[in-house]
């Protein structure tokens, strides 16, 4: 199956379009994929605040340099494909890829439609939880944001909790609306599961330009065994 994986994001992805996926907030679940000919450039970062150092209370994720890169298969039909490289680590490299259609493009009133993998490392069974997800999502009436859903599963062997349980399917749900259009967005999330994606949070992006972004929030995590205790996020996103 991952190999198949594999062999897919190959071919979608051509000679040159590796890139970081979508997301809402903590997860991909956003009818949102990159248009194509555009790159993204994203940084994250996750850590505690007003906690002491390394063993005193203090944690971090690695940080997480993503590029992105959105193609076009068909009139309708578009994707994205990327990596993420995160350090320190001693396996720093995963990545994804999505195809699907747009909200609107299988008929006048359709939601969105998608399909993609993401989190597909390189040391097997221990970063490949190569977990596939189909997300759908609608833009509500009179401005009141957009709604995603998704159901996911990834690599039962990998996919687990921390005391060892399989916790390698789910679900997520995703909100995002405008506060002040073009400046202000309030974007939330959640994955069920107690595995490394179980968890969400709820921020707001910040547009100093339509092409750039910088979103911060807490994010709280479903087994604390595996991704510690609540940290905040900053997240740094540039479109070129």
């Amino acid at each position: 199956m991952r190999a198949a994986l594999l062999a897919v994001m190959l071919c979608l992805a051509g000679a040159a379009a590796w890139a970081t996926l979508s997301t809402t907030y903590w997860t991909p679940a956003t009818m949102d994929i990159q248009p194509p000919g555009v790159w993204h450039l994203g940084v994250d970062n996750y850590f505690t605040v007003g906690k002491k150092g390394r063993g005193k209370g203090g944690e971090s994720f690695p940080t997480d340099l993503g590029l992105t890169y959105g193609f076009q298969l068909s009139p309708r039909l578009l994707g994205e494909a990327g990596f993420d490289w995160l350090e320190p680590t001693d396996h720093p490299l995963f990545l994804n890829a999505k195809i699907g259609y747009p909200e609107g493009t299988l008929g006048k009133r359709a939601p969105a439609l998608e399909l993609g993998v993401f989190n597909v490392g390189t040391e097997h069974n221990v970063t490949d939880p190569d977990i596939l997800y189909l997300v759908t999502g609608k833009t509500l009436p009179s401005g009141q944001g957009r709604v995603h859903f998704a159901i996911y599963r990834g690599n039962p062997d990998t996919l687990r909790s921390s005391t060892g349980e399989k916790e390698n399917t789910g679900f997520i749900v995703a909100y995002d609306r405008w506060l002040k259009p073009g400046k202000f967005m309030l974007a939330a999330d959640y994955a069920s599961g107690k595995n490394a994606i179980g968890g969400g949070g709820v921020g707001v992006y910040t547009f100093f330009t339509k092409d750039i972004s910088l979103l911060a929030g807490p994010v709280w995590f479903n087994d604390r065994g595996i991704n510690g205790r609540m940290k905040w996020t900053t997240q740094l996103d540039v479109n070129f």
